[in-house]
C-alpha cells in the first residue's frame, strides 16, 4: 500500500448515460491538494455546490449509494470511489455536469482506466490511515446478512454471497492486496435478477440500463412471450437466454463475477468513512443498505479513536523529509539542529521527530549525573518543526527566515532523558496572517505528554 498521498497528473474526463436516471453526463476527475480528500462538484447546478463523499451524507439506497449535501445530489457513486480507492488516490475533486456519474460497461475499469491515463502524483503527506483499533460487527438477522471488520497491517476484503438461486449458487470472492484490484476486481459488472427487471422499472430505475453495462441472470422459466416483450424493453431486435442463465448471450468476465462485483461495491460504499482503511474485511451477502450502515459504524468508531491527540509514530514509515531535506529548508546547523525528520505535514499541522541521545552536547553541563534535556530545549525542537510548519506554506522557503517570536501556556509534565524519542506536533489555531502564526505545540515521549505550549512565530522573507 502507499504510505503517501495521491492525486493524478492532470485532469481526464469519462461520459455517458446514467444507469438508474438515464441522464447522459461528462464526469471529469481533476487533481487536488493533499488532505482534500474525494469530493464531487454539480457544474450544472447554480454554485457548482461541492459534495463531500462521506457516509453522513448518504439520502438514497435504492439500487445505489446517493450522496447528497449543499442542496446537490450524486446518485450511485459506489463504481467511481472504489475505482478511487483501488488506485489509492486520496486526493481528487470529480466534476459532474447530471445527476449521475456514467455506468459505463456497469463495472469500474473504465475510471480505471481514465485515472491511469492521467497518471498518479505522490504527494508529499502522509496518507491517514484508520487502522481498525478492535473487532466490529454489524448484522442483519432477518436478511441473514454479516459484516466485520477485524484489525490488521494492510486492507483486504472478502465477499460470500448466496442467492438461493440454481444459476448462481454460492460465491465466493477476495483481495487480499489492494493493489491486485485492478486485475482483479475492476472489470466485474453491476447484475440483477431478471424477476427485478419489472419491479426496477416500475420504480423508475435502470433507465439507463441495458445489456452493455448490465448482467441480468435468468432465475426463471422464460416465455417466448416475455422475451419479446424484454425485446421491445430494451430496443433490441430479440433477446435470448444462454445456457448458464444469462440473458442475450452476455459473457461473464469470471465464473464468479457478482460476487466480485459485490466486493467492488463494498469497497465503494466503505470509501465513504472518508479515510483510508487498515483492516479486513470480513461480508456475508452484503448490499448498499448493510454496507452503509456499516459504514456509519467504523465511522463512529473511527472519530471515538481521534479523542485521542496523540501523534502516532511509526520508525519503519519513510520520512516526509528526512534530515537532509530540513537542512536545505531550515538553516540551524550543529550543536541546535533539535529536529531528526518530519513523519507528517501538510497545510495546517506538522509532526516532527527528535532522538534524544546521551551525545547531546548540552548533557555534559545539564545536571551532570542526572541527565535531563533543558525545556528550553523542548520549545526550540518545537519551534524549528514549527519552523517546517510556516516554511510550507510558501513557495520558496529557502528565502524566507522564521523568527520565534511568542510563547504562552508553556507547561512541562515529564523529564525527558537519553534514550527517548521526542515525537513534536505543532497545529495552526488559525489562518496564517501577515506573516505571524499562532501554533499549538506539543511533545510527547512514548505516548505521554511531555510539554506542551502556544507559540506565535513570523515569517520574513529574507533580503536578497
Amino acid at each position: 500500500m502507499y504510505t503517501k498521498q495521491h492525486t493524478i497528473k492532470k485532469p481526464v474526463t469519462v461520459s455517458g448515460v446514467g444507469i438508474h436516471t438515464g441522464i447522459e453526463s461528462n464526469m471529469t476527475f481533476v487533481p487536488a491538494k493533499p488532505n482534500h480528500g474525494i469530493k464531487f462538484q454539480r457544474v450544472d447546478l447554480e454554485g457548482q455546490p461541492i459534495v463531500d463523499a462521506d457516509v453522513d451524507n448518504v439520502v438514497d439506497l435504492s439500487r445505489g449509494t446517493t450522496i447528497e449535501q449543499n442542496g446537490a445530489r450524486i446518485n450511485t457513486v459506489e463504481h467511481t470511489l472504489a475505482a478511487l480507492v483501488g488506485m489509492q488516490i486520496d486526493n481528487v475533486l470529480i466534476q459532474l455536469d447530471g445527476p449521475e456519474p456514467p455506468i459505463m460497461d456497469g463495472s469500474s475499469i473504465k475510471f480505471v482506466e481514465a485515472l491511469r491515463e492521467a497518471g498518479l502524483e505522490e504527494q508529499n503527506v502522509m496518507r491517514n490511515f484508520f487502522e481498525i483499533p478492535e473487532s466490529c460487527f454489524y448484522k442483519e438477522e432477518d436478511k441473514n446478512i454479516e459484516l466485520a471488520a477485524l484489525p490488521a497491517n494492510d486492507y483486504r476484503v472478502t465477499v460470500m454471497v448466496d442467492y438461493n438461486s440454481p444459476v448462481l449458487g454460492s460465491q465466493h470472492a477476495s483481495l487480499n492486496q489492494i493493489d491486485q484490484f485492478e486485475k482483479e476486481i475492476a472489470s466485474s459488472r453491476t447484475f440483477c435478477f431478471l424477476h427485478e427487471l419489472e419491479m426496477l422499472r416500475k420504480n423508475n430505475l435502470i433507465k439507463g440500463g441495458n445489456f452493455h453495462n448490465a448482467i441480468v441472470v435468468v432465475d426463471k422459466v422464460v416465455e417466448e412471450e416475455e422475451l419479446q416483450e424484454l425485446a421491445q424493453l430494451f430496443e433490441l431486435p430479440s433477446v435470448k437466454v444462454k445456457e448458464e442463465g444469462i440473458l442475450n448471450n452476455v459473457e461473464l468476465r469470471y465464473s464468479n463475477e457478482p460476487a466480485r462485483h459485490k466486493l467492488l461495491d463494498l469497497i465503494g460504499d466503505l470509501a465513504l468513512v472518508g479515510r483510508p482503511l487498515k483492516g479486513q474485511i470480513l461480508a456475508a451477502r452484503p448490499g448498499h443498505a448493510a454496507n452503509v450502515a456499516f459504514a456509519k459504524r467504523l465511522k463512529r468508531l473511527m472519530q471515538k479513536s481521534q479523542n485521542t491527540p496523540t501523534p502516532e509514530y511509526d520508525p519503519k514509515a519513510p520520512a516526509v523529509l528526512d534530515i537532509n531535506q530540513i537542512s536545505q529548508v531550515l538553516p540551524h546547523g550543529y550543536p541546535f539542529r533539535l529536529v531528526d525528520k518530519i513523519i507528517q505535514l501538510d497545510s495546517n499541522c506538522v509532526t516532527g521527530v527528535k532522538n534524544v541521545t546521551i551525545n547531546e552536547p548540552f548533557f555534559e553541563g545539564h545536571f551532570p549525573g542526572n541527565p535531563v534535556m533543558p525545556g528550553v530545549l523542548q520549545i526550540e525542537a518545537m519551534a524549528q518543526t514549527g519552523g517546517i510548519l510556516l516554511l510550507n506554506t510558501v513557495d520558496n522557503p529557502e528565502d524566507y527566515w522564521t523568527y520565534f517570536v511568542g510563547i504562552d501556556n508553556c507547561r512541562f509534565k515529564r523529564m525527558v532523558i537519553p534514550g527517548d524519542t521526542l515525537v513534536i506536533k505543532c497545529e495552526l489555531l488559525a489562518p496564517i496572517r501577515r506573516g505571524i502564526a499562532k501554533m499549538k505545540s506539543q511533545a510527547y515521549v512514548a505516548d505521554k505528554l511531555v510539554s506542551e505550549a502556544t507559540m506565535s512565530a513570523s515569517l520574513v522573507k529574507k533580503d536578497i
